[in-house]
């Protein structure tokens, strides 16, 4: 009898602490402190990490020319996006830092965005208005990713990733973007971080 008490009271054990896993479910892959920027969206429009505090945010490197990877990556992007959408998720953005800055003007980029038809272009900031130098440093510094422009060559290698940033302004995960993207990891990871408060 003692035994079956106790196998019920393990039992209830094992399925509360799962539940309370299911509940939770974000576990922070590392903590990268993004570095302040103030770059220039598609709109003409300052936008600066103080302007995201505060909003759950996921980024990606990419550039209008590209002939490989950043065309499955924005397609990518953009249905992460229908999904959120389909969830009634609205509290986020997506970020898109151009690694070709010199030829990405602002015009370029807005045309680029067009071509994917997002479900909701407001929630894209399409970054550009700086040089090449400050977003290699950007990529490494804050993202732990690569941006690489060759002299006399118009390609830019750079990482594929998805990073996801909470509201204090923190890379918290990175997700395949170019291909094999975990939709709904990434869905359920932001539907926590947003019900989150800011810690600063």
């Amino acid at each position: 009898m003692r035994k079956k008490v106790f196998l019920s009271s393990v039992m209830t054990f094992m399925l509360l602490l799962l539940s309370a896993c299911s509940m939770g479910g974000f576990k922070a892959d590392h903590k990268y402190k993004i570095d302040p920027f103030d770059f220039t969206n598609q709109h003409h429009e300052q936008v600066t990490l103080d302007d995201l505090k505060g909003t759950v945010w996921i980024a990606q490197f990419v550039f209008v020319n590209c002939e490989t990877v950043c065309l499955p990556m924005m397609a990518n992007m953009a249905d992460l996006q229908q999904m959120l959408h389909d969830e009634g998720i609205e509290d986020y953005k997506i970020v898109s830092f151009s690694v070709d800055p010199k030829n990405d003007t602002p015009e370029v980029l807005q045309e680029y965005l067009d071509a994917f038809d997002p479900i909701d272009q407001s929630k894209w900031e399409m970054l550009t208005g700086y040089s090449q130098e400050t977003i290699e440093k950007l990529a490494i510094s804050s993202f732990k990713t690569f941006v690489s422009k060759t002299p006399g060559v118009d390609q830019v290698t750079h990482g594929t990733a998805f990073s996801l940033i909470n509201k204090d302004g923190v890379s918290v995960k990175t997700y395949s973007g170019a291909e094999n993207v975990p939709y709904e990891e990434i869905v359920n990871d932001m539907k926590v971080l947003i019900k989150e408060k800011p810690k600063s």
